[in-house]
């Protein structure tokens, strides 16, 4: 079954658009408004069809301040506060309304995560097109419920998830009104092993859902992100920074404008080569085939009633005589003129 087209903004989310490709700046702006301006200008340079921002509040899934966060930049392991780390990059609704507004002065769809219905609201506020579930809240069944409610299309990230915890998050999001829902496969590891991303599940996800699927991308590089187009995903996610050597546990593994560039020019390459389903030559193709197909030809001088046999005609190119399966017609009937060595033999040259 076919999903519907989605608009978000001025761009569409489905089967026949163009991938839709999202920089997931996430807290790579570190709290920094200044350096999330230039982030979205950086993704929009790149080819990004949207960015994506956070707007929890760390009370919402923190409670314990003792808890640590261990992760490797530099070659150097750094344990953090999971609290300070998070509260650091907190964003309210004065914030994004102003991240909205850059993103439609930059051309990109502004979108984010909230983590309640609170910052849901936020987001409704700011006017985002689009709303969308990280892995960790998934089994969050009244949020995804509270987005349905929204009326806003929702991308609902399937990380760490069991089939049936899929079943339940979408079950939720329809039973509570939502039509328009993209899936995404993702695995939650920081960066995904190469055995473990598991593309395979693209097309199994659309089939069972019926619904628009997309990937959330924790690779390093390019090539997992095109798989994933290739077997049907309509929504890309790339984690994106302007340097990866700022602090913070994502901006190491994060695609920089150069590496978001290749990216989106890798996607639009493939949806050209991609092409259509319909199977006939193609426009060059078609102008080689005269040049490069076969002909039936005498295969050796022929006087003028001579009666065809098979082995009085050969195949040889260029292709804009009768074509090498026309032999049935011809063996059997006579010349009615001479004909020599390589000369094509049309319907005409018999009787």
């Amino acid at each position: 079954m076919r999903a519907e087209l989605i608009q978000v903004g001025d761009r569409h989310i489905g089967e026949g658009a163009p991938c839709f490709i999202a920089a997931e700046i996430g807290i790579n702006h570190n709290g920094d408004l200044t350096l999330a301006h230039a982030m979205i200008q950086a993704a929009a340079r790149a080819g990004a069809s949207g960015v994506k921002f956070q707007n929890y509040r760390t009370a919402d899934f923190i409670a314990d301040r003792a808890l640590r966060y261990e992760y490797e930049r530099d070659g150097q392991r750094i344990n953090v506060s999971q609290y300070d780390m998070f509260k650091q990059c907190e964003l309210d609704r004065d914030a994004l309304v102003q991240l909205a507004a850059w993103c439609r002065d930059a051309g990109v769809v502004f979108f984010s995560t909230p983590t309640s219905d609170e910052t849901l609201d936020d987001l409704v506020h700011a006017g985002s097109p689009l709303v969308k579930n990280g892995s960790d809240y998934l089994t969050n069944v009244a949020l995804i419920a509270a987005m349905a409610r929204s009326g806003l299309p929702a991308v609902l990230s399937t990380g760490m998830s069991t089939s049936e915890e899929i079943d339940d998050a979408v079950h939720a999001f329809r039973g509570a009104g939502g039509r328009e829902l993209v899936l995404t496969h993702c695995t939650s590891s920081y960066p995904t092993p190469d055995d473990e991303v598991n593309l395979a599940r693209i097309p199994v996800l659309g089939e069972r859902y019926g619904c628009a699927i997309g990937f959330s991308d924790h690779t390093w590089g390019t090539s997992a992100a095109i798989g994933a187009v290739a077997l049907g995903a309509v929504f890309v996610e790339k984690h994106f920074t302007i340097d990866k050597s700022l602090p913070g546990p994502d901006q190491a593994f994060s695609s920089d404008e150069e590496e978001l560039r290749e990216l989106v020019a890798g996607i639009r390459r493939f949806e050209r080569q991609r092409g259509s389903v319909t199977i006939a030559p193609t426009a060059s193709e078609a102008a080689g085939r005269a040049q490069f197909r076969l002909s039936c030809v005498a295969a050796r001088d022929l006087p003028v009633g001579h009666c065809l046999e098979s082995r009085d005609i050969a195949f040889r190119r260029p292709g804009d005589g009768l074509p090498p399966k026309a032999i049935d017609r011809l063996v059997g009937r006579r010349l009615q003129c001479p004909a020599v060595l390589g000369q094509r033999i049309t319907e005409d040259d018999v009787q």
